[in-house]
């Protein structure tokens, strides 16, 4: 018996560590989820001091769950992790591609590929956000480059014809993506053709105007 209590001892000091390790990781990734939301919020707000605050405290955060987790691989892919990991990348791309910087590539974050595929699919709904916040501002222009990252995004996102298990549900999110840029691209074209009608009428405005008074003219042309 004095054997099984030595056994149980050292078990029990694993489950510990264990626990202890799990404990933290969910604090990180907790963390990470909140500063990578406050990243994207700033962004959208044009307060880019703040924006790479955030973005710097969740590479921290994000290289602390890496390291801290590099002995607990179940740890690390558990879906906690995996998801405040996944929210890392999307903040980063959307940052970068709203500020016309270079995508961020997984070599550079450190993640595992389902992971950044999962959070570069996610980037959509916040770049949808955007295109409508420059299409209320008039900025058509900048709303139509990044329908175009989209659509890029989406074009990528149809090739990665993998299981779940390995892509870790991406193609759920390439179905919801399809419905977001088509809605994105409805409402860029109704913008467009309402600056389209618009410039005619302000045209056609300036062109009366310009001929003078309908009653003015006859009186003339009769004397």
């Amino acid at each position: 018996m004095h054997k099984l209590e030595t056994i149980a001892e050292q078990i029990r000091q694993t489950f510990d560590a264990q626990t202890a390790t799990r404990d933290k990781a969910l604090g990180q990734a907790r963390a990470l989820t909140r500063a990578c939301a406050l990243a994207i919020r700033a962004v959208h707000r044009v307060e880019t001091e703040v924006m790479q605050s955030h973005l710097d405290e969740a590479y921290q955060l994000a290289e602390a769950l890496r390291n801290d987790l590099a002995d607990y691989p179940a740890f690390y892919y558990a879906g906690y992790t995996q998801d405040s990991l996944k929210e890392f990348a999307e903040a980063r791309i959307t940052c970068a591609l709203i500020l016309h910087q270079a995508l961020p590539t997984p070599e550079e974050l450190h993640l595992p590929p389902s992971t950044y595929m999962n959070g570069l699919a996610e980037s959509v709904g916040e770049m949808r956000r955007r295109c409508l916040d420059m299409l209320r501002q008039d900025n058509s222009a900048e709303a139509e480059r990044l329908l175009g990252h989209m659509d890029d995004i989406y074009a990528i996102l149809v090739t990665m014809d993998y299981p779940d298990a390995i892509t870790n549900g991406l193609r759920r999110q390439t179905d919801v993506i399809r419905a977001i840029i088509e809605r994105t691209r409805g409402d860029l074209t109704f913008s467009l053709r309402g600056e389209k009608l618009e410039r005619s009428l302000s045209r056609l405005s300036g062109q009366l105007a310009g001929s003078g008074p309908i009653g003015s003219q006859s009186a003339e042309e009769n004397g």
